[in-house]
């Protein structure tokens, strides 16, 4: 089984890496690869690989756990990278490629300007870690990063980007260097680009009280903000968002459920029978109640679960925007 999930997931690394070096998204001897085979044993290229013409001889098997495998002299300069994602992220496939339109757009600035909805949705807010050396010295840092989104960028450098299979984690970078190319075209057009949506969004409802997550007195909060916002109040009308919405907190299985009637919670239940569930554990809920991490993004990168159809919220995208950015105008005891 196990010998034969090796040889798939090698084809799939050679093809990977022709459609990298394709997409000028890996130059040369630059960028690496790996994938999880279980019980700590993974694939990755090794050192001076070219992954735009990559062998079955250039990726090798590694076994996390045996100190043979950790000191092989053609493990990659960025294998502790690697390594320490996968012991985080088990059964992940990594990416680590050097983008040219990303890695000059991050050489500039400090963060990405989302211009179309996709970009909100599928990147949210790309993380920027400092590097100062060629190969990655604080991959912690890189780490840390990656609780919060699948894509991390590495100034200078490159990105870093993880999922479940190659597919989904070259969609990502995919969507990050076509967003990056249209925050370059855009400026051509405009050097003083506004998101009214955005601007809208950032109306400071913060209150002073302090509540345990999850707890009844935070969600309830949470609904008086809704239920006074002019935005979502005018949304909310336009776009009938009469709908049942729950939240849960997969570790305790405590659920609230919001009852939207054009715009408006009308009534708050502690269950979860709704079309519309968005559940995660206790560690991600707390990054979404301090604003680290996008609820839509966090669906879509797949570290929150959401039961019932992406598409069908997506047509009150900027209502629920606005509600999930006031999840995090209400303070929670940490």
């Amino acid at each position: 089984m196990i010998i034969f999930k090796a040889r798939q997931l090698k084809k799939e690394m050679i093809n990977l890496g022709k459609k990298l070096h394709a997409l000028h998204l890996a130059a040369g001897s630059s960028g690496n690869i790996s994938a999880s085979l279980g019980k700590g044993r993974i694939l990755i290229t090794a050192t001076g690989a070219v992954l735009g013409s990559l062998k079955t001889r250039d990726i090798i098997k590694v076994d996390l756990h045996n100190q043979k495998d950790l000191t092989n002299k053609r493990l990659t300069s960025e294998f502790p990278l690697h390594r320490l994602i996968q012991e985080v992220f088990p059964k992940k496939v990594i990416i680590h490629c050097h983008p040219v339109l990303a890695n000059a757009y991050f050489a500039v600035y400090s963060d990405l300007k989302a211009l179309t909805f996709e970009s909100k949705i599928y990147l949210g807010e790309i993380p920027v870690i400092p590097q100062e050396t060629p190969a990655v010295s604080k991959p912690e840092l890189v780490v840390e990063a990656l609780k919060t989104s699948n894509l991390v960028a590495l100034k200078n450098h490159g990105v870093v980007c993880i999922a479940d299979n190659f597919k989904s984690a070259m969609n990502l970078i995919e969507t990050l260097e076509d967003a990056v190319r249209m925050a370059a075209v855009a400026q051509l057009f405009n050097k003083d680009i506004l998101d009214n949506l955005d601007k809208t969004l950032k109306a400071d409802l913060a209150g002073s009280e302090v509540y345990p997550m999850f707890s009844r007195e935070h969600i309830q909060a949470i609904v008086d903000l809704v239920n006074r916002d002019e935005f979502i109040a005018q949304k909310g009308k336009e776009l009938d968002l009469t709908v049942k919405l729950a939240i849960k907190l997969d570790d305790t299985n405590t659920a609230f459920k919001f009852n939207f009637e054009q715009g408006k919670i009308v009534k708050l239940d502690a269950d979860c029978n709704a079309p519309f569930i968005i559940s995660a554990s206790g560690s991600i809920w707390e990054q979404v109640f301090l604003g680290k991490l996008d609820s839509f993004v966090a669906v879509t990168q797949g570290k929150m679960k959401l039961q019932g159809q992406l598409g069908q919220l997506s047509k009150w995208y900027a209502p629920f925007s606005r509600l999930f950015e006031l999840f995090k105008q209400v303070r929670i005891k940490r």
